[in-house]
């Protein structure tokens, strides 16, 4: 083979990793090209201890959507997560929020119980209804500290 066939391999070669890479990052990073199949929705919680941006959002054991952004809201001092729903899903507006753990030491997401109201939240709109993640250490702590005067 002369010099420039092998070029040519060596060039394709390159290329066509180049390629494969590409597609492995997006497939196992779970890239959004399209951000419109989603919308976002609030919830403000007074812990969310444990809750990582990317954590997966639940309704009914489906996933639904994930966490997009985990912040502090200054003026309620409370934690204030954005929620990014699947666009088909249609959350009402009595749903309540709450930040649950997987298995005993698991990962934490937020689970959404479905409620009865015909009215439903549109984007940008807030969850009334949450509740915080559970604080197993400071339980133990209290429980294992607790003294009782009798």
């Amino acid at each position: 083979m002369n010099k420039r066939k092998i070029e040519f391999y060596v060039g394709l070669f390159v290329i066509i990793g180049l390629i494969c890479t590409g597609y492995l990052f997006v497939v196992l990073g779970e890239i959004n090209f399209i951000k419109d199949k989603q919308y976002s929705v609030y919830a403000f919680f007074t812990s969310v201890s444990g809750l990582k941006t990317g954590a997966r959002i639940e309704m009914a054991g489906v996933e639904i959507g994930s966490v997009s952004n985990i912040s502090i809201d200054k003026e309620r001092m409370l934690a204030k997560v954005e929620l990014s729903i699947d666009q088909h899903i249609e959350l009402s507006e009595d749903i309540i929020a709450s930040v649950k753990t997987s298995g005993i030491i698991g990962q934490k997401f937020i689970d959404i119980l479905a409620g009865g109201s015909d009215t439903m939240l549109e984007p940008g709109e807030e969850i009334i209804l949450t509740e915080s993640s559970l604080d197993i250490e400071s339980l133990i702590r209290k429980f294992i500290f607790n003294k009782d005067d009798k």
